[in-house]
């Protein structure tokens, strides 16, 4: 079962980068990357979505020494994360539409608006 999560602009920028590939695991320094979040931003988001059910977390299994870089923790959506994720994102995108965006006004904006 999976809790609600407070929906926040970052949080949504989180899940979009993870709901491209919902299979694929990203790890930190890629997510900071994709999201432009610093890590003081994206590390507690990433908590707070594997504490809800969200997310996991899973650690590589590789020699550090013999890839000469530390072992990366690669997240990715839960199968409930993925339908909660897109359905809030869903919710999101339609509360941002501009009323009438669907051409319900019949109105038009002059040029250069």
């Amino acid at each position: 079962m999976t809790e609600r999560v407070r929906m926040t602009t970052s949080v949504a920028q989180v899940l979009a980068v993870l709901l491209e590939d919902p299979e694929t695991g990203r790890y930190g320094l890629e997510l900071m990357q994709a999201t432009g979040q610093p890590s003081g931003t994206l590390y507690p988001i990433l908590t707070r979505l594997q504490e809800a059910g969200w997310l996991r977390a899973d650690w590589e299994d590789i020699d550090p020494s013999v890839e000469g870089r530390p072992a990366r923790r690669y997240h990715r959506l839960t199968p409930e994360g993925v339908a909660a994720a897109s359905a809030e994102l869903a919710a999101l995108r339609a509360k941002l539409r501009p009323r009438g965006a669907a051409g319900a006004t019949g109105f038009k904006p002059a040029p250069g608006w």
